[in-house]
């Protein structure tokens, strides 16, 4: 069941091949941008040391955390890289109206 859609930014705000943080719902989010124009929603935290993954470098569909380097692939929440072990929630993503929204719901 889904809840209310946040409306986030519009699409361009976000670079290709980057993440921007988002604060709704009383949380922290990490929004994706691919290098073909794809998005994505997870945790903003690192699920290692709490740390904004907003602060991270992106590659392909990776993210790497700034303080420990950890790595997940955002388009699941799978924890890929050491220290990271636990996988991220990830998040629906839509554009409607010019406009990307995330479903907050878990």
């Amino acid at each position: 069941m889904s809840g209310p859609w946040l409306d986030v930014c519009a699409p361009g705000d976000i670079a290709r091949e980057d993440v921007m943080r988002f604060d709704g719902a009383g949380r922290t989010f990490a929004i994706y941008r691919t290098k073909d124009d794809r998005y994505y929603a997870t945790d903003g935290n690192c699920t290692h040391a709490r740390v904004h993954l907003s602060g991270g470098f992106v590659m392909g569909n990776l993210i790497e955390c700034p303080k420990h380097n950890g790595r997940f692939d955002f388009t699941t929440g799978e924890a890929k890289g050491a220290p990271a072990c636990t996988n991220l929630k990830t998040y629906k993503v839509r554009i409607e109206g010019g406009r990307l929204s995330i479903d907050p719901s878990i």
